[in-house]
């Protein structure tokens, strides 16, 4: 008898593979569906029933999250006065794996007749449904059960190729993370979106400051104090000329016999990396992945040499942003 972790990793398997037969056959098909939706004034209305109807909710919600307007309408409801909510500018993808589905089929008619684009993802090119489409995505793929009935690997492809469509669609528009912060004001994705590194800086007294003739003894003390385990070097014209960061102080240590009698000069580092005090704070976070840093210090535009204030890894951390 197979093991239980056996066939959890036979189906995870065929549902990837399954994955990688639709990715192989994406093209011209596919651009021809991306064109239609992102032209489209309206909205894009999925239908489906069952399983493919939860796909299509998925799909929908993805679309609508990116700036695509979007909507799922059932399709047994659509047959007893909820059609009335389709208007001329929609767009209609239908999601149907066999292509013969009653409540499909029936509705069919009344959105032809309003002259709305209709797509079809399905595993059947020739079956009734597909005949009726502008355009046709095909996933024909084997189900993962050891029967090929239960909807398993063909609804995983299709969501997935739903996320193909939205992410394309959304390049095609030139959809930008201020725009996905527009659409998210709420939650951990709002926060992250929201947040700039002004909101989250440390400023005035709590900007950690040496000047860069002062001896490594002060720079110590204004470290210890500030507690953000650097401080920032400046000139008497009070712009921001280097770094001292604690493995700045460790290798120092290494280098001089008694760093006691350097000054912050001899010990910076020189260039320090900054940000806008309007960026996003994600654009902070990513910023110090990149340098591998733990604090950036924040000035008010591009180029400038006077800090406003600082911001730290742990800032981010606090905050939930990284």
């Amino acid at each position: 008898m197979k093991s239980l972790v056996g066939t959890a990793k036979e189906v995870l398997k065929k549902e990837a593979l399954a994955v990688l037969k639709v990715m192989d056959e994406i093209g011209e098909e596919f651009e021809k569906v991306v064109e239609i939706l992102s032209r489209c004034s309206g909205r894009v209305v999925f239908m489906g029933i069952g399983k493919s109807g939860l796909i299509c909710k998925k799909i929908a919600s993805t679309m609508s999250s990116i700036g695509t307007p979007s909507m799922f309408l059932h399709p047994a409801d659509s047959l007893h006065g909820d059609i009335g909510m389709l208007q001329k500018e929609d767009a209609v993808v239908i999601v149907s794996n066999s292509g013969e589905t009653e409540e499909i089929i029936k509705i069919i008619p009344w959105i032809k007749r309003m002259g709305l684009p209709v797509i079809v993802i399905t595993s059947k090119k020739e079956s009734t449904i597909a005949k009726e489409a502008d355009v046709v995505l095909c996933v024909d793929v084997e189900e993962a059960c050891p029967y090929n009935i239960i909807p398993t690997s063909s609804t995983t492809a299709t969501l997935a190729l739903g996320d193909a469509m939205a992410l394309a669609i959304m390049e095609k528009k030139r959809f930008k993370l201020e725009d996905f912060a527009n659409l998210h004001p709420g939650g951990t994705i709002g926060k992250k979106l929201f947040t700039k590194v002004e909101d989250l800086m440390h400023t005035g007294d709590e900007i950690p400051k040496v000047y860069e003739d002062m001896p490594m003894k002060y720079v110590i003390l204004e470290m210890t104090s500030k507690r953000l385990g650097v401080t920032g070097v400046f000139n008497r014209n009070e712009e921001l000329t280097g770094v001292i960061t604690d493995g700045d102080l460790r290798r120092a240590i290494e280098k001089y016999d008694n760093i006691l009698s350097k000054t912050a000069f001899d010990v910076m580092t020189k260039n320090p990396k900054t940000i806008r005090k309007d960026h996003l704070a994600t654009h902070a976070l990513k910023k110090m992945e990149d340098f591998s840093i733990t604090s950036l210090f924040v000035m008010e535009e591009e180029g400038d040499k006077r800090p406003v204030g600082i911001i730290h890894i742990h800032d981010l951390l606090k905050a939930k942003i990284a």
